[in-house]
């Protein structure tokens, strides 16, 4: 019986990891056009599927200023901030966020949202995979066209269009900051007319776009 359990578990356990790096190979060529988190939003959905040749470039700096400032030299984690993170909650503090915009995209297409241990292993078991099957420029265009950009409205050219009328092509740097600043919130915070945290958070992102042109942190998604 114990035998025969085993095996029963060895099996899923191949099944999974057979099927998971199949879909992960799949996404590395195919657009993702639906995500669970889409299924599941009580609102109507709006997704637009744009390649990141028809993305602006700031919104790329944008998100790395505001998300992930080491997207280009970390393996899918920011170690750094993962211990800052469990010294904060260890010392009964506010915790800042440590997922890297990879973590994020392996959430974000494969996962659910929440949180429990059980899903942070998985997120972190996909996090690998595509930082071994994809390249950056793949994750950070995943990444702008599954993020949740406003209530039921999905990827940065939707958020585009409905915050400033215009295709995401052609995001002033201010637009892509403002749209940076609604990501961790997009339920609650406004990109259109933003006021208090997200229109300072906002500006703060687009004085770092500078930084993030000039010490090249965007440069492995333009190589």
């Amino acid at each position: 019986m114990i035998a025969r359990v085993f095996w029963w578990v060895v099996k899923l356990v191949l099944w999974f990891v057979i099927i998971s790096v199949g879909l992960v190979i799949l996404f590395r060529f195919v657009p993702v056009t639906y995500t669970a988190t889409m299924l599941m939003d009580e609102h109507s959905v709006t997704r637009d599927w744009e390649p990141l040749s028809r993305i602006d470039r700031n919104m790329v700096s944008a998100v790395i200023a505001a998300e992930d400032g080491k997207f280009c030299e970390h393996d899918g984690f920011d170690r750094e901030a993962i211990e800052d993170a469990l010294e904060e909650r260890a010392r009964g503090e506010r915790q800042r966020g440590a997922s890297t915009i990879s973590q994020q995209t392996a959430k974000n297409v494969f996962l659910w949202q929440g949180g429990g241990w059980f899903r942070k292993g998985l997120e972190a078991y996909f996090t690998v995979l595509i930082e071994n099957l994809w390249d950056k420029r793949r994750i950070m265009e995943v990444y702008l066209n599954v993020a949740e950009t406003g209530l039921g409205t999905y990827g940065v050219e939707s958020g585009a269009q409905r915050y400033f009328g215009h295709s995401a092509a052609r995001l002033s740097a201010d637009e892509a900051s403002r749209i940076a600043a609604i990501l961790p919130s997009p339920k609650t915070r406004e990109a259109k007319n933003p006021g208090g945290f997200t229109a300072r958070y906002g500006n703060t992102i687009e004085a770092r776009i500078g930084v993030v042109r000039r010490d090249g942190l965007d440069s492995c998604v333009y190589e």
